[in-house]
């Protein structure tokens, strides 16, 4: 059986395992929450280490891009460097290949109509695929990553404004402490309201599940969410809110999305590779499965 572990630094609340069967290959999946302890998640991947066939960094990225540069988060090289033997992923090779698949599969499929829609992507750093094709679509599009991480109620409205913010900052921010920049542990759970103007502004609101949950408004009546990470009660709290509709762009296992460096994971151990795989790898291995994202009606 192969088995998979995603090591997040998120909350322990959203654990889960699954056990799915893949081309008659079993895998054991798993999720662990570490509560927001980048101590307890490095010790835990060490001894996960050549235990598992790979290894997930969850509720972090290691690398955010911009403009076809790549910045290194230094919190997540270090878990990253914490295994050996096995391979490590954390889900960024997938966004940039799967988001702007699927954008396009919702459009061809006539799911949605994305030309002269308003978007929120409420952080475009960590998913540039998308960022880059909202507005190949026709949207007008709003990038959250001044709003959301770093509290400054200031939209970017290109994406050369994004270009160019992004090889300012980004250098800095990828040396502090991520609980700084993203709700990790108990945060993913609470909210606190912020840039209730954007989210009423957008038709569509777009990107990392957690600072959407985190900084939601009391309503969200007849919006379109695009997102993933998604357990049975975030559904429920969306539908709440008043969500008319909910697109989860990586695969539903076992009532489950789960992020992006799971389903990473997943694909390295399917192919047996000891390295993560190239981004065009991802998706090629996706489309064989035949994986599709989850659509569904809330309200």
């Amino acid at each position: 059986m192969k088995k998979v572990v995603s090591v997040s630094l998120g909350s322990s609340d959203r654990d889960k395992v699954v056990e799915i069967t893949i081309f008659g290959e079993p895998f054991w999946i798993g999720r662990i929450g570490t509560d927001g302890s980048l101590k307890k998640a490095v010790k835990l991947i060490k001894s996960l280490d050549g235990k598992v066939d790979a290894i997930g960094l969850g509720g972090i990225d290691r690398y955010l891009v911009a403009g076809g540069k790549r910045y290194e988060i230094k919190q997540a090289k270090k878990m990253a460097l914490a295994a050996k033997k096995t391979p490590v992923v954390d889900g960024s090779g997938l966004k940039h290949s799967l988001e702007p698949y699927v954008l396009n599969y919702l459009e061809e499929q006539r799911i949605l109509e994305f030309k002269g829609k308003k978007v929120l992507l409420v952080s475009a750093v960590d998913r540039f695929g998308m960022a880059e094709t909202f507005p190949r679509l026709g949207c007008e599009v709003i990038y959250g990553d001044l709003i959301f991480a770093l509290g400054i109620p200031v939209g970017i409205f290109s994406l050369r404004s994004l270009k160019i913010l992004a090889k300012i900052f980004l250098p800095i921010l990828c040396w502090l402490p991520i609980s700084l920049l993203y709700p990790t542990g108990t945060k993913q759970k609470r909210q606190k309201p912020k840039g209730k103007k954007f989210f009423e502004w957008a038709d569509i609101i777009a990107g990392d599940f957690h600072f959407i949950r985190r900084y939601i408004p009391e309503r969200l009546d007849g919006k379109v969410i695009i997102t993933n990470t998604i357990t049975q009660e975030d559904v429920e709290f969306l539908k709440n809110k008043g969500v008319k509709l909910l697109v989860t762009t990586t695969p539903d296992l076992e009532g489950r999305s789960f992020g992006t460096n799971v389903v990473e994971g997943v694909l390295v151990a399917l192919v047996g590779a000891e390295r993560p795989l190239t981004s065009a790898e991802y998706l090629r291995e996706i489309q064989r499965i035949g994986w599709k994202p989850k659509i569904e009606k809330l309200n």
